[in-house]
């Protein structure tokens, strides 16, 4: 058995998606124990496809290319974890890349669980969003609510910040745990890597952090799916995302408080996401949108409505009135330079 399957879903992306796979390459450090799986979900305007199948010509007990028609990012994710064989599994976006010295400690500790009967569910390291265009990087990391270098659990974690998540880029799942669970994201949608990183959660018994800055998030692309124009053009499948995850936290049995108050600021900033997305055009689709979001919520769990709609975030973005509307927007553009999420 190999110690990790790398999936990189691949969509025209001839342009970068090298510099990924040579970041995944230097994760082998001479011992083959990787796979990459190259997902090229239907390229069609570029030679995606002829790069994938150099890659596993030249590397071909390390990487697979897999082609398939086109379905979108969750689709492609969906085909790596059904294709994967290793360990562990781990997402990585064919315009994004890892580091080379913080995957040395990583691949390490993900080395040593190999001999163990029982390996950690869940290991998580740090990103780095990368402006390239702007020369500008922050680094999102988890010091001040995980132990450092030592397995734990939900219980013993600390205080998420308020802008502080868990993303698809800095987690490692142990990938029997997402098959055992059957994880399936939806076909044609975007947004789908906040359903990777919630609906798996109650499953994950251990945790194991490092300290390091391992994933190197790229943003800048004017096709980008977190620019504030196409995620305005995308908000139906922002709110097709939210409700998987309303579903989600609403059937999952949460043994940890600490965790479900996690899970509950999470989808609390979902839900504020979809209510901004809504409100920055004033149309009556949108206000019935916003309204039908709301009520599903509220018609799944009523308990679950009350504490959202009563968070700091949720109170604010969903203020009647113009005034309120602008207030929401306000907050949100402030959020972006603070954070420089998009």
């Amino acid at each position: 058995m190999k110690t990790i399957s790398f999936a990189v879903p691949c969509y025209n992306s001839a342009a970068y998606m090298d510099k990924c796979i040579e970041s995944l390459l230097a994760c082998d450090e001479g011992k083959n124990d990787i796979e990459i799986l190259i997902v090229d979900d239907g390229s069609t305007k570029d030679n995606t496809a002829e790069i994938a199948d150099a890659w596993q010509e030249k590397y071909p007990g390390t990487i697979r290319a897999i082609h398939k028609p086109n379905g979108g990012h969750g689709s492609a994710v969906n085909t790596g974890l059904a294709n994967a064989e290793g360990r562990y599994f781990k997402v990585v976006d064919s315009d994004d890349w890892l580091d080379k010295d913080a995957m040395h400690e990583v691949m390490a500790y993900l080395r040593r669980q190999m001999e163990l009967a029982e390996p950690t569910d869940m290991v998580i390291g740090n990103y780095v969003y990368e402006k390239v265009h702007e020369g500008t990087r922050t680094v999102m990391g988890y010091k001040n609510v995980f132990p450092v270098g030592e397995e734990f659990g939900w219980d013993d974690t600390k205080h998420f910040h308020q802008s502080q998540y868990l993303l698809m880029h800095s987690v490692i799942y142990r990938t029997e745990l997402l098959q055992d669970l059957g994880l399936k994201l939806p076909e044609h949608t975007f947004y789908v890597d906040n359903i990777f990183v919630f609906k798996p959660l109650p499953s994950v018994r251990t945790m194991y952090y490092l300290d390091v800055d391992m994933y190197r998030y790229f943003i800048g692309r004017e096709d980008q799916s977190v620019n504030e124009k196409i995620m305005y053009a995308r908000r139906d499948q922002q709110l097709r995302v939210t409700r998987i995850m309303i579903d989600a936290m609403n059937d999952a049995e949460i043994e940890s408080k600490k965790l479900e108050r996690y899970m509950l600021n999470y989808l609390s900033m979902m839900m504020c996401i979809c209510s901004i997305f809504l409100r920055m055009e004033k149309t009556d689709e949108n206000e019935e949108n916003r309204a039908a979001i709301w009520e599903y919520l509220k018609q799944k769990n009523p308990e679950l409505y009350k504490r959202v709609k009563n968070t700091a975030l949720n109170w604010g973005t969903n203020i009647p009135t113009e005034a309120g509307r602008q207030f929401g927007l306000a907050a949100y553009h402030i959020a972006q330079k603070i954070f420089k999420f998009n």
